[in-house]
């Protein structure tokens, strides 16, 4: 079976519509089991890394190469499927991750730390492969429709993203009766998540809507990942409103990944560890579960104004979670509201940055977008386990909070550019 997607005819206006649900059908599909590869890692990565070097410093090490191995495919993915179109780039990203999660638990068994960080950073590839799902789902469709798009294909990752962290105890269990240890069971399922999402992108993503759109360049000449991130930043530079969506991503990355990469470790100082599952879970059905809401806020008040509102809400939710101490209802609470505002400043901001940049850069800027994103966010996850150990997890809280302040301070004062953007 060939990855490489051929040209198609023209579409007409029931073509393209019957072609648009039909991508957005696969990509929902595909996302299902990759966030649920993605969210039953992240409830157990940190516990993971303790056990294998038993230092709580450097406890986000996990988390920061998987979002770095993010980063790093983010930008010669997009120049792939700029050339190639979605479907094979989203295939082979996904295989990628298939591989690393494997190898990451062949590694936990062992006990290897350095062939543990390799394999996080393959699966990284997975995290790349399902934030530009939410890009495919915006090439086909009209400027009224784009945020509903993208935010359809956010919220059914709830469905994989909630349940990953759910399953996760019966995964370590049934590591534990194949005599494995415990806390690689979640890694080996990932490996098998990861590849149904590169199997159903294989079969069902054609027509390439790429392709179909007509944003693909078969001969667009190979450029040195630097250079694209370059031109795509002096696209961006020139644009405000990208620039606030751009920011509207990053940040909302940043805070999040912080704060959710140590919540796990911060329950079980409190005797909480059994707890932690469930509250991944829920902050991850508030990333995700209300996306559709949130894609027809973005389309009802404005872009600029629906970063605002994330702004609020993920500064609330990252206060709440400390404010009165540690509180396990707090806890859940506030990393439920984390994750509501990470949507809202995730949709509008890739909806803002989507519209507001030439249409022939557009897949290039994309793909520099999610780069700062996972860059941002892996160094956020890396960090984080120094500020909880010299500081407290409390700080890491309000930190993100302040983040989240200045996001609404820099929104507000793009006012000009919005009214005419929104």
């Amino acid at each position: 079976m060939t990855l490489h997607t051929p040209p198609v005819p023209v579409l007409d206006d029931d073509e393209r519509a019957a072609l648009q649900r039909r991508t957005l059908t696969t990509i929902r599909i595909a996302q299902v089991p990759s966030q649920a590869a993605v969210a039953g890692m992240v409830a157990v990565v940190a516990l993971l890394v303790g056990e294998l070097i038993e230092n709580d410093r450097l406890a986000g090490t996990g988390s920061a190469m998987f979002t770095l191995g993010s980063a790093l495919v983010a930008v010669p993915l997009s120049g792939f499927m700029r050339r190639r179109g979605r479907r094979p780039g989203l295939v082979r990203a996904w295989t990628a991750a298939s591989i690393g999660a494997f190898v990451a638990a062949v590694a936990g068994q062992i006990g290897s730390f350095p062939l543990f960080v390799v394999g996080m950073l393959a699966f990284g590839a997975g995290q790349a492969a399902a934030l530009q799902g939410r890009f495919v789902a915006a090439d086909l469709a009209g400027q009224d429709d784009r945020a509903r798009a993208i935010g359809s294909v956010v919220w059914v990752g709830t469905l994989g993203a909630a349940f990953g962290p759910l399953l996760t105890p019966w995964e370590r269990r049934v590591a534990d009766a194949a005599g494995l240890e415990p806390l690689v069971g979640p890694f080996l399922f990932a490996s098998v998540f990861f590849a149904i999402s590169a199997v159903v992108v294989a079969v069902r993503l054609r027509p390439d809507p790429l392709v179909a759109a007509g944003l693909t360049d078969p001969d667009a000449q190979r450029v040195r990942p630097l250079r694209q991130v370059r031109n795509a930043a002096q696209v961006v530079a020139t644009r405000p409103m990208a620039q606030l969506g751009l920011a509207s991503m990053v940040v909302s990355q940043t805070a999040m990944v912080a704060v959710m990469t140590m919540t796990p470790p911060y329950m079980k100082d409190h005797d909480h560890s059994d707890l932690s599952a469930y509250v991944i879970a829920l902050h991850i059905v508030g990333m995700y579960g209300f996306s559709p809401f949130v894609g027809r806020a973005v389309e009802r008040i404005g872009r600029r104004a629906s970063i605002m509102v994330g702004s609020v809400v993920l500064g609330a939710g990252t206060a709440i979670s400390v404010v009165l101490g540690y509180s396990a209802p707090a806890v859940f609470v506030g990393l439920f509201l984390l994750g509501v505002g990470w949507s809202f400043g995730l949709v509008a901001g890739s909806t803002l940055l989507t519209e507001s940049v030439p249409v022939e850069t557009r897949v290039e800027v994309q793909g520099g977008g999610d780069l700062l994103m996972s860059l941002f966010g892996g160094a956020a996850a890396f960090a984080s386990g120094f500020v909880k150990a010299s500081f407290g997890f409390s700080t890491l809280a309000y930190a993100g909070s302040l983040l989240a302040l200045a996001m609404l301070l820099y929104a507000m004062s793009n006012r000009r550019e919005a009214t005419a953007a929104a």
